[in-house]
């Protein structure tokens, strides 16, 4: 059974669809994350799971249970959104407690689970400090402290590392990850941050303009975008124009080869930077530097080919062009997708 299903789901502002019948399943102890755009409708759908936004048409069921007129409270879900929604007479240790004081949890137990999770979101010891005097980022980390303390069958999460340093929220997700897997919580996660998406999730959802564009898991959503639009939100901009034939494709770059079995006719066709290969083949095309990124283990290439447009291109820090450089170069199949 799943753990949340939503079945049509739909709400609309005025006249404009911010949800528009969204179908979505969460499996038991499976970690879910909607990526998309600001206005793309994915913090709406989770507004929508914890009741607190009324859908137009549809359902939400949760273990099975038509949640329509179901109040937030009683759902059983964990929640933790942007703006934390602390309790401000409360210090540290009273915010994280209290769905553990809501139920009952004895005192001892509190305590030592209050202590554990503000340890593991890295604010060792802050049981006294007063909320008033955290930090935007801190107060983050409190609000995800308290959304995990009661151990919610499904926990929800708005853009929950955030406000968070790089290297915290690095570490964060992998922790997160570790002890999502350890107690069995279905999790439920809206952010913009590909890369925490990813790390995190089971399946990633992207949504356009209030619709699933795409679900898969991580590899598959990265490896093959479903459409032009899931692709450059991606961040891959190497798309044109082009007609397969057979396995080769007529683009305004050339001849550029495609992989085993893609449809013929006319299409969209992305070539990801990967697949731009740097050659001291005659029969590469020209091009010149017109940039490069340096990204740790890669540097990224700002191609301006004599046929075309732009190409970003990948490659690896020892064969890097300098900017102005004059190059040639090919395309792999392998990093080629056929767009519908």
């Amino acid at each position: 059974m799943a753990s949340l299903r939503l079945d049509g789901v739909t709400v609309r502002f005025g006249d404009r669809a911010v949800l528009d019948a969204v179908d979505l399943e969460v499996a038991e102890e499976e970690t879910v994350c909607v990526l998309g755009p600001s206005g793309s409708g994915k913090s709406t759908l989770l507004r929508v799971v914890a009741g607190l936004q009324r859908a137009d048409a549809g359902r939400v069921w949760l273990a099975g249970r038509d949640q329509s007129g179901v109040a937030t409270h009683r759902r059983g879900v964990g929640l933790m959104f942007q703006d934390h929604q602390l309790f401000p007479q409360r210090d540290v240790g009273g915010n994280v407690a209290f769905g553990l004081r809501m139920r009952r949890v004895a005192r001892a137990e509190r305590e030592r689970t209050v202590a554990e999770l503000l340890d593991l979101v890295g604010l060792p010891g802050a049981q006294r400090r007063a909320v008033a005097a955290l930090s935007g980022g801190e107060q983050q980390r409190v609000a995800l402290a308290r959304a995990l303390a009661p151990r919610p069958r499904l926990l929800m999460l708005d853009e929950p590392l955030g406000q968070l340093d790089r290297s915290l929220r690095e570490r964060l997700v992998v922790e997160l990850r570790q002890l999502f897997d350890r107690l069995g919580t279905t999790v439920l996660a809206v952010t913009h941050d590909q890369g925490e998406a990813f790390a995190l999730a089971d399946r990633v959802v992207v949504m356009e303009s209030g619709r699933i564009a795409q679900t898969g898991t991580p590899l598959e959503v990265w490896r093959r975008p479903a459409s032009e639009f899931v692709a450059r939100f991606l961040g891959f901009d190497n798309v044109v124009e082009a007609t397969v034939r057979e396995a080769v494709a007529d683009t305004p770059w050339g001849p550029v080869p495609v992989p085993a079995g893609s449809p013929a006719g006319p299409c969209r066709l992305l070539v990801r930077p990967a697949g731009v290969r740097l050659t001291a083949d005659d029969d590469g095309l020209p091009c010149a530097v017109a940039g490069r990124t340096f990204r740790g283990d890669h540097v990224a290439l700002l191609l301006d080919p004599e046929a075309g447009p732009r190409l970003e291109a990948s490659c690896a820090l020892r064969d890097a062009p300098e900017a102005g450089a004059r190059v040639r170069v090919a395309f792999e199949a392998e990093d080629v997708v056929v767009l519908r």
